[in-house]
């Protein structure tokens, strides 16, 4: 029987973790990085490691190669403070469209993000029924619809919320600093549950589909990052009473039910790694 193959394109906080336990699970594993430095992390995890580059156009040796799986992982980032992120994504996609479209590819996974809705109780069928707040959540909602039209492949969307655990400890990010929109519910979830629902998504065949990777409990921004702050006993954030925008909660319902997740941390005020 041969081995199946998975092209992982952005081995960083989610890529790497994944293409390890694709590994354990007997997979032949490419993975990408846009540092040097990073290409013997990758060698040594068993990882056949490609340094690969959106400029936005596809840059780098053995692109060709990289494209040669069964699975493939879209898992870059858009570039949030790009002046011009629309027009860099549309450029991405199209080159990456390229080598998708001329490769072996059967399958793809896109991790996007939950920045693609606006507001309310919000469902994966919600998303585009009101503009994103930022141009970078209008830049992955395009970029997804690009990736979803190409028939010559089958595509499974993540809109993973706030990533933390591990090096990422969110009671940093607002430490001692005035805390915006304090009443406001939190869209998190740990990198455990981020991978695990990604390799489950592959494990299960499972393609198709748009899976909102968030955690079950939304507690305010206020009491999450207050107790962030404490667990590190750092500087707590200051909560002020301005008045708070409009909400967003994202509901993982479908993830939940389609792949029979259940999350490692339901809640992100369990302390966690």
């Amino acid at each position: 029987m041969t081995e199946p193959t998975a092209s992982v394109l952005g081995c960083g906080y989610i890529g790497r973790p994944l293409a390890k336990l694709l590994l354990d699970r007997g997979w032949r594993v490419r993975g990408s990085t846009t540092s040097e430095t990073k290409l013997d992390q990758l060698l040594s995890d068993g990882v056949e490691p490609y340094l690969l580059k959106l400029t936005p156009d596809l840059q780098g040796r053995g692109r060709r190669d990289f494209f040669d799986s069964d699975v493939v992982v879209l898992n870059f980032p858009p570039g949030r403070r790009r002046a011009d992120v629309k027009i860099f994504m549309e450029s991405a996609m199209e080159s990456l469209l390229f080598y998708l479209k001329g490769g072996n590819v059967q399958k793809v996974l896109f991790v996007s993000s939950t920045s693609v809705y606006r507001s309310g109780h919000v469902r994966e069928e919600d998303a585009g029924k009101l503009i994103p707040e930022t141009a970078s959540g209008c830049a992955l909602l395009a970029a997804e619809k690009t990736v979803k039209s190409a028939c010559e492949f089958q595509t499974t969307i993540l809109r993973c919320g706030g990533l933390y655990g591990y090096e990422r400890k969110p009671g940093r990010f607002w430490s001692g600093r005035l805390l915006r929109n304090p009443q406001n519910s939190v869209n998190l979830v740990h990198r455990d549950d981020a991978v695990g629902i990604a390799l489950a998504t592959i494990m299960q065949n499972c393609w198709g589909e748009t899976f909102n990777v968030c955690a079950d409990q939304h507690p305010s921004r206020a009491e999450f990052y207050t107790q962030a702050a404490l667990r590190l006993g750092i500087a707590l954030p200051k909560v002020g009473f301005d008045e708070s925008q409009s909400d967003k909660v994202v509901l993982n319902h479908w993830v939940r039910k389609r792949l029979g997740y259940a999350f490692k941390y339901p809640d992100p005020l369990t302390p966690a790694p």
